[in-house]
């Protein structure tokens, strides 16, 4: 069921209705009564009348099955009265009541009967634990809270109700408005992602601002958040970023990384932003509303004052950006139209006394610098024209080519000039950090959208090597290790391609001569102990031997410190190792499974001081190049490669991407990794070396073959296949691509209207950059679009699609087919609907079904040819119904 009985139910039930000063039963009864378009029936066995409105007992004696319940009554009355809603046939519940499982291992058990009760009768709840829905555009408000915000286009969702009421209020005091506000509370069935979806589709949303204080289903809110991040951007405050793990972990990368990195990456890969403060989530709403992203980090500061634009460069400095060069050319042309003292440089100091035609002059000609990638504006009250000034930035801000930021500094001397660009949608800051800081949050949500383009297939190593790979894993976990060997690591490594010391297994002192002579020296020996993780820790490791003379003393030594420190441990001998050393850095690669967001791949430095730094950053497989290089770029250790590497730096960074890359594609291909550290790794002509590598095997994993341990499914290489029409035409039919929307809009505007109707049902304008991105970029485990691709005259076009949608039952899809006029009666339609039968049985779909026009003969004979049965639908359509099962 859709979420819109939520934000316009035409009726509404309040059980647990009071006039009872104070209480939250006459506060949101208060507030629905605020509004007379919806039919509110108040619901209290111990009321005749409340507000003078008749009270029934329960709502299975309602005269009507209302659209919408609210649920404020005893958290230990709430089971039994939800039951009562599902009887009566009730399909939406707010449950604002508290005393769940916030409240202990009670409240869990309140909270499990009203999950069953929702699965059962099929009811959509927001709740328990929230404070509900407010719909300023409808007179919605569900809520306790006494106000209503103006309508506007952003979607505020918090799981935090406190918070929630803060915002409003400072909403209401500053003048914004929200196209909808939801508290989510403890999430028994609708979450963000759900959310996410609905407010995505909304016309009257343009943005979403999500507070979460955890998010219970990653996978379902990054196929949300990515479907819509390029049309409708997301902001997230996230708290808790300092929050300390509990859990011992085995490996550098696993105590190394925490949750809080876990999320920072599930927002990048969404293509959300995550932000610091509140003010930060307003401030880059107030820039979309009339910016485009920036395209780069270059700013160019326009000033009549050098003490602002000072603190302005160390802030951009410091967040991350840069300070546009000028072009020789621009500076002569800003000297043709500025005072003769203004700077000569970035910032562009205009002087005290500049007026609005300077300003103007100044932002005109830097727009057209090809190193500057947006402006701000500053203004401070030595000036003598705030409001001039203002009105014409205004009016060049709607034409300006890059984006153009405000800061007007001051009191009640610039207020009304702060206040016409409140009016007129220019982003607007009191001081200079405020407005880089919001900058640099829309250049990363630029580069985020960027990421999205980014579609890794599924792992490219197959055959016998991997297979047996499969049989060491399932012989270690058989046997109760946690611990691969260093045999069993270089399996994985070699067969992957990662370039790694090689281990020779030494038993005993009678055959470390013969081992070290033919590893060679120097070399490195470390102890074999399946118990061992941090082999140093314990004294088990010795480096640069030199010698046989050196290799013997060295055994006995680590045997030495392993038995006083270790003495329960189970010890194999020791492996040699090529002694190689590092001409650079010593760095770190590795992987860390969490519960949530499953696998994780992280670089940073590495070494001994890899944990005392922590200078790492993670991403989410499945990775390519462009996407490992961007989990490289986030550390600090990245500017340092570049400046240690000069004219090698590329090469060697490449080898370095090569490696995330290809730990993404072992822990896609094998949920039983748990922690996976290559540490350190060092760079040595032009090739990334692994000299020390551990794997940890989580013990209770069942595997799964079909990648559902990650959160983002990898793009479906095994239906790419090329195929012949009747008439010998060849296309390549393959999944779409996010950056296929030009080849689908071209394809879109080469049908004939008649086309349009019988595929879309109405004819319709021109196809839409917000339609195109819903159908190019989509999550391919829910979702699934074939495109046929006919390259003739070395030009590529789409000659028709596919789209299959998964329905929210996991059982049942939607199907729709489109092929090009000149592509059809040659088998392409049956080859098309064929493929998403062979996709809906991989998916272990029940059902597939398509809605048709009742005189789109040609799509309803084939489907009777496939075996569908025709069902009438309405007046104008028909269902084809497939059973798969």
């Amino acid at each position: 069921m859709g979420l819109d009985s939520f934000f316009n139910p035409a009726s509404v039930a309040l059980i647990g209705a009071t006039d009872r000063e104070g209480a939250a039963g006459a506060e949101v009864l208060e507030n629905l009564l605020k509004d007379r378009r919806r039919q509110i029936y108040p619901i209290n066995p111990h009321r005749k009348k409340v507000f003078d409105l008749d009270c029934y007992s329960s709502v299975l004696d309602l005269p009507q099955i209302p659209e919408l319940a609210i649920i404020v009554t005893p958290s230990e009355t709430v089971p039994d009265i939800f039951k009562e809603c599902g009887k009566a046939g009730i399909k939406a519940a707010i449950i604002i009541s508290t005393g769940f499982k916030e409240k202990g291992r009670s409240g869990h058990r309140l909270e499990s009967r009203v999950a069953r009760t929702l699965t059962k009768y099929g009811i959509r709840v927001i709740g328990p634990n929230c404070m509900g829905v407010i719909r300023p555009s409808t007179g919605l408000n569900t809520t306790f809270f006494m106000g209503m915000p103006k309508p506007g286009n952003v979607a505020f969702l918090s799981q935090s109700g406190a918070l929630g009421a803060g915002i409003l209020d400072w909403s209401i005091r500053k003048n914004i408005g929200f196209s909808a506000f939801i508290s989510l509370g403890s999430m028994v069935d609708v979450d963000f992602g759900d959310l996410v979806d609905y407010f995505g589709e909304d016309p009257a949303t343009r943005s979403i601002i999500i507070y979460p204080e955890s998010i219970r289903n990653v996978k379902k809110f990054i196929s949300a958040v990515r479907g819509f991040a390029r049309t409708k951007p997301v902001l997230v405050l996230k708290p808790g970023r300092y929050t300390e793990t509990a859990r011992a972990l085995l490996s550098h990368t696993g105590s190394m990384v925490g949750e809080d990195m876990h999320y920072d990456a599930i927002f990048r890969r969404a293509g959300a932003v995550r932000v610091e403060e509140l003010r930060d989530l307003f401030n880059c709403t107030t820039f979309l509303n009339g910016n485009i992203p920036p395209l780069g980090p270059n700013l160019a500061i326009i000033t009549n004052g050098g003490g602002p634009a000072v603190l302005a460069i160390d802030y951009l400095i410091q967040r991350g950006g840069k300070l546009a060069k000028l072009s020789k050319e621009t500076i002569r042309n800003l000297d043709k139209v500025l005072l003769p003292n203004w700077s000569k440089a970035n910032p562009l100091d205009l002087r005290e006394d500049a007026s609005a035609r300077h300003y103007l002059e100044a932002i005109r000609t830097v727009s057209t610098c090809p190193d500057v990638n947006g402006i701000i504006a500053i203004y401070t009250p030595q000036g003598r024209a705030p409001v001039e000034v203002a009105r014409t930035i205004i009016k060049e801000h709607l034409s300006c080519r890059k984006p153009l930021l405000a800061v007007w500094i001051g009191g009640n001397e610039i207020a009304e000039a702060r206040q016409l660009f409140y009016d007129n949608n220019v982003a607007t800051f009191e001081f200079p950090e405020e407005a880089i800081k919001t900058y640099m949050y829309m250049y990363e949500y630029a580069r985020n959208l960027q990421m999205l383009y980014e579609t890794p297939g599924k792992s490219g190593v197959e055959g016998a090597a991997q297979q047996h790979l499969k049989t060491v894993i399932k012989r270690t976990i058989r046997n109760g290790i946690t611990l691969l060997s260093a045999e069993n690591v270089d399996r994985f490594l070699s067969t992957y391609g990662i370039d790694a010391v090689k281990p020779l297994a030494v038993k005993d002192i009678r055959d470390v001569e013969v081992g070290a002579e033919r590893t060679g020296f120097p070399l490195v020996m470390k102890v074999n102990s399946p118990d061992i993780s941090h082999k140093s820790e314990v004294g088990g490791v010795i480096t640069n031997i030199k010698s046989k003379a050196e290799a013997v003393l060295a055994y006995q030594k680590i045997m030495d410190n392993v038995e006083n420190q270790r003495k329960n441990a189970k010890i194999l001998g020791v492996n040699l190792f090529q002694y190689i050393e590092a001409n650079g850095p010593e760095l770190l690669v590795g992987s860390k499974k969490d519960i949530n967001c499953g696998p994780v791949v992280a670089f940073g430095l590495g070494g001994r001081s890899a944990e005392y730094f922590n200078d790492i950053a993670v991403g989410l497989p499945p990775l390519n190049q462009a996407l490992a290089r961007r989990i490289i770029e986030q550390t600090g250790i990245y500017e340092v490669l570049l400046k240690e590497l000069r004219t090698d730096a590329e090469a060697n960074l490449k080898s370095l991407d090569d490696v995330l890359v290809k730990v993404s594609e072992m822990v896609a291909d094998f949920p039983e990794i748990s922690e996976l550290d290559l540490n350190p790794v060092i760079l040595k002509n032009n090739r990334a070396i692994v000299l020390d590598a551990r794997i940890v095997v989580d013990m209770t994993c069942n595997r799964d073959n079909d990648y559902n341990h990650l959160v983002i499914t990898p793009y479906p290489n095994q239906y790419i296949r090329p195929w012949w029409c009747k008439d010998g035409r060849q296309v390549l039919l393959r999944p779409v691509r996010p950056e296929d929307e030009n080849m689908e809009r071209d394809a879109y505007e080469r049908l004939s209207e008649e086309s349009k109707r019988l595929r879309y049902f109405s004819p319709f304008g021109k196809a839409t950059h917000e339609m195109l991105t819903r159908f190019c970029n989509i999550d391919y485990d829910r979702e699934m679009v074939i495109i046929a691709e006919n390259n003739e005259n070395d030009t590529k076009r789409s000659v028709g699609n596919a789209w299959l949608m998964v329905q929210a039952d996991g059982r049942n899809a939607e199907f729709s087919v489109l092929v090009a006029e000149d592509f059809r009666g040659v088998g392409l339609g049956l080859k098309f609907v064929d493929m998403l039968i062979g996709i809906s049985r991989d998916k272990g779909l029940e059902m597939i079904y398509g809605l048709v026009l009742k005189d789109n003969f040609r799509m309803i004979s084939l489907a009777k040819r496939l075996g569908f049965e025709v069902h009438n639908y309405d007046s104008d359509q028909l269902k084809l119904v497939l059973e798969l099962q």
